[in-house]
């Protein structure tokens, strides 16, 4: 079969012939029907983040697809399911071979059904762009009401805006694309700038940094009301200088939020199938993901990118 795998850093991804693997005992075969590209990708790529386990490694850590066989021991799963895998450290695309191929083997505790109503391509997207931007949206206590500012509306941050709404929250957008302002509002936030210090007279309960760029951190603390809570999602820069007296005279919170768990994954779903979140997305054949991974890393994509597969 055909893989798009890591070669080595500084090395392009590379779309090589592989075998089709097996299903060993507690493990399925997935039949690949869709793959989401992620900045971690490109990580991997340019050795910004170094945690795979051997190489040549086929890349892919979101995806969907159909069992094709089941291995010794698998219970509650059967062939010809609907699946996808929550991307964590231990699962395909980061600690084995990934989805950027025609099959790939899970463990069956890393699995889990998807409903009938939700396509391959949004269940994908919510094995970890989804589940990470609903868990940032929940980790920092939004609910009916919350007055939230989300920094940066592109993939993750333009699910989160969707995710809060749903939650009954007002919104405030920061972007500096703004060619996304009119997208953004026709979901329903209430307004959007280029600097979420143009929020600062709103007394924002939470903001949520998806951009990361050290300077966006910097002015969240600035802006947001007291008590409020600033949850780091973004890095665009490993490092950021906060005001200290502001975390300290506003009695802020600052929390890190990364990846989700299974239920952050099934809510993700849920609002998906009832139509509640309309992600930001464009989708590429199998053979282009060569070509889109290099989009995303030259920044020419808006939102995210799902390979759809055979």
């Amino acid at each position: 079969m055909k893989a798009w795998q890591f070669i080595g850093v500084g090395s392009p991804l590379t779309l090589r012939d592989v075998d089709v693997p097996e299903a060993g005992p507690g493990q399925v075969l997935i039949d690949v029907k869709a793959s989401g590209l992620c900045h971690s990708d490109i990580g991997y790529l340019e050795g910004t983040i170094t945690h795979l386990p051997f190489a040549p490694i086929t890349l892919g850590h979101e995806m969907s697809g159909v069992i094709a066989q089941v291995g010794a021991g698998v219970t509650g799963f059967k062939i010809g399911q609907r699946v996808a895998i929550p991307s964590t450290l231990e699962t395909p695309g980061n600690a084995s071979d990934g989805g950027f191929a025609e099959y790939v083997v899970a463990r069956q505790e890393h699995i889990l059904g998807i409903p009938d109503d939700v396509d391959f391509v949004h269940a994908a997207l919510a094995m970890d762009a989804g589940m990470t931007s609903y868990h940032a949206v929940r980790y920092g206590g939004t609910k009916q009401g919350t007055r939230i500012g989300i920094i940066g509306l592109g993939g993750l941050g333009f699910l989160g805006a969707q995710f809060a709404l749903a939650l009954g929250a007002e919104v405030y957008g920061v972007e500096i694309n703004e060619d996304v302002w009119p997208r953004a509002l026709d979901v329903g936030v209430a307004d959007v700038a280029r600097s979420i210090g143009e929020f600062a007279d709103k007394n924002l309960e939470v903001i949520i940094d998806f951009a990361g760029f050290g300077t966006t951190t910097a002015e969240a603390f600035e802006a947001i009301g007291h008590g409020g809570t600033v949850v780091q999602v973004g890095l665009g820069r490993s490092t950021a200088t906060i005001s200290t007296w502001a975390l300290l005279s506003k009695e802020l919170r600052y929390l890190g939020s990364a990846g989700g768990t299974f239920d952050d994954v099934r809510a993700v779903l849920d609002l998906f199938s009832r139509n509640k979140v309309k992600p930001l997305l464009s989708t590429v054949s199998f053979e282009q993901i060569g070509e889109a991974i290099g989009r995303l890393e030259r920044g020419r994509v808006d939102g995210r990118i799902v390979a759809v597969q055979h």
